[in-house]
């Protein structure tokens, strides 16, 4: 695959007290998703997370809050034939109210037993959503 079919983010798994992991869609799209965005050059990842969380959820952490898990990649479900790396972190918080802004549509508690049938963007189904039972042990 080309580096031009590479589209790197920085994205969150935020998490709360009751093991719900927030998720987020995107206007004109139907897949849910970690909230992030596309890292800008010279930007570190958790700089480009805090500027995007902040945009896009009115969400005011430092990088300090942030816990690094990886770099993940699968197929980008808005982009077709490009892969998506993400830097991805993980937020806990006692948080309950999200509000979407800027290009976010739509924002949900996606609950810990997975017993909300939503699509989910194959990042978030294959690579994210398993690591909740050892994020909110």
């Amino acid at each position: 695959m080309n580096a031009d079919k590479h589209i790197h983010i920085a994205a969150a798994i935020i998490t709360d007290t009751a093991g719900r992991c927030l998720l987020v869609r995107k206007q004109n799209t139907t897949h849910f998703m970690q909230p992030g965005g596309k890292i800008d050059a010279g930007e570190t990842a958790a700089a480009a997370l805090v500027r995007e969380l902040a945009e896009e959820l009115a969400v005011s952490i430092t990088s300090d809050d942030l816990f690094y898990l990886g770099k993940f990649s699968d197929s980008a479900i808005n982009e077709p034939g490009c892969e998506v790396v993400a830097e991805i972190y993980h937020l806990r918080t006692d948080k309950k109210d999200f509000v979407p802004a800027a290009e976010i549509a739509e924002v949900m508690w996606y609950p810990a037993d997975g017993g909300r049938q939503v699509p989910l963007a194959p990042l978030t189904e294959n690579h994210l959503l398993p690591l909740l039972p050892q994020l909110t042990q």
